[in-house]
């Protein structure tokens, strides 16, 4: 009886022991797992462990909409909206994304010929900035592409011999032209898609220029309503509360001793060995900076330095998780991306169902600086926008041009101009 007892208790030690050295290794595998991997591609790992993140994730350009203003000509006028994104159903209806996916190779044409191109059954489309035309096809919906040029506007024509011809324009000086093959998009097509727009009478500016020298001086495709168009005001608010969560985002510990409050309000955190830094200020703004030697946040890219189009996509995703829902109705959008060696600039604006929100001071949304892959400062700030029932007053058109008659080639827009307050209303704006 007491060798079967002691036999029993030496089997239950041993399998506890067994158990405990699974645990143990199933443990150290994990955190073999979790310290190789990389923050950078997935800094909500624990939070998808546990359910409380969903793993959809956008991966490419197309699902960030992109604000684009339209105006279609037929035989009766000009008729256009201002309100419109890459995403848009009544975007995706103009054939420009199967117009576009069909072109071989573009050819050099004239400014000349891309206005006279508007005179006829046309679609015009103004992205509101140049970007790198691999960038902006990827928005549009159209990829694998390896197109250089920056571009701003495209126009799809209608020719008087059934077919289409495409037109690119960088919004200065560069213009380019190509043939669309007719089983992408047909002048018929072309001009059901025009009939059937249903949108309000606009004009451009250069086209009533003859008849009032205000008009002359603004930049010459200005899209100007025929009437006010009426959009409500907003509320806007700083939505950044809770910053321990941000720290983790950016890779710092939430209980570091490194962090202290300047005088203005404006919260400090650093990592000296590391030389990194974000500044937490009291208006909702972040600032991050990180050296050259230590670089938690990365992007993903074939290559040491990433395309045009991989800069844009990384930096997008980075933003959509640190903005989360916390932007209320508006979305970021792309302003530009510029490169240069090893270095990427980008520039984010807000918008709100396609029409910019700018800010008073003239700064952007946010701005990502990389090193190669490397995040090495970014800027944000955090503002969330809802519609409201009040409606915003427009200055009448009229005396907005006596104004900006005062600066030839300025070119005028109507969108949201926000002072930091807790409304922002729309008015036009001036570039």
């Amino acid at each position: 009886m007491d060798q079967a007892a002691r036999r029993r208790r030496r089997n239950l030690i041993q399998n506890i022991a067994i158990a405990l050295l699974s645990v143990s290794a199933v443990l150290l595998f994990a955190q073999l797992q979790l310290y190789n991997l990389d923050l950078t591609e997935d800094q909500n790992y624990f939070q998808r462990l546990s359910g409380g993140l969903s793993s959809v994730s956008p991966t490419e350009l197309r699902e960030f909409p992109a604000p684009v203003r339209v105006v279609i000509t037929d035989s009766y006028g000009r008729y256009g909206s201002l309100g419109l994104t890459t995403n848009s159903d009544g975007f995706s209806a103009l054939g420009l994304r199967e117009a576009l996916g069909s072109v071989q190779a573009l050819s050099p044409a004239t400014v000349d010929q891309f206005r006279s191109a508007l005179s006829g059954t046309s679609i015009y489309f103004d992205f509101l900035n140049p970007l790198p035309l691999q960038v902006l096809a990827e928005l549009i919906g159209v990829e694998d592409t390896d197109w250089e040029q920056e571009i701003r506007c495209l126009l799809l024509s209608a020719e008087e011999d059934g077919s289409v011809q495409l037109y690119l324009w960088d919004g200065a000086d560069a213009v380019f032209t190509s043939a669309v093959p007719s089983t992408s998009l047909s002048a018929e097509t072309l001009t059901e898609s025009v009939s059937q727009s249903g949108f309000a009478g606009v004009f451009f500016a250069f086209e009533d220029a003859e008849a009032d020298a205000r008009y002359g001086a603004l930049f010459p495709l200005s899209i100007l309503p025929a009437e006010l168009p009426e959009l409500p005001v907003l509320s806007a608010s700083s939505p950044l509360s809770d910053t321990d969560q941000l720290l983790v985002s950016f890779g710092f510990n939430a209980n570091t001793r490194e962090r202290y409050t300047e005088n203005d309000g404006t919260e400090v955190i650093t990592e000296v060995e590391a030389d990194r830094s974000l500044h937490i200020r009291p208006n909702g703004e972040i600032i991050y900076r990180s050296g050259a030697d230590f670089t938690p946040l990365e992007i993903a890219a074939q290559e040491e330095v990433p395309t045009a189009s991989e800069a844009v996509l990384g930096a997008s995703i980075l933003l959509e998780q640190l903005t989360g829902g916390l932007s209320g109705e508006a979305g970021l959008y792309l302003v530009s991306v510029r490169q240069s060696g090893e270095t990427t600039q980008l520039t984010y604006g807000y918008q709100i169902n396609g029409i910019p929100i700018r800010f008073s001071d003239g700064g952007s949304a946010a701005e990502i600086a990389l090193s190669g892959t490397a995040i090495t400062r970014l800027s944000l700030r955090f503002r969330q926008y809802s519609i409201s029932g009040e409606m915003s007053l427009l200055l009448p058109l009229r005396q907005t041009l006596a104004i900006a008659a005062e600066h030839p080639g300025t070119e005028l827009s109507v969108g949201y101009a926000d002072s930091g307050g807790d409304t922002v209303s729309a008015s036009w704006l001036a570039d």
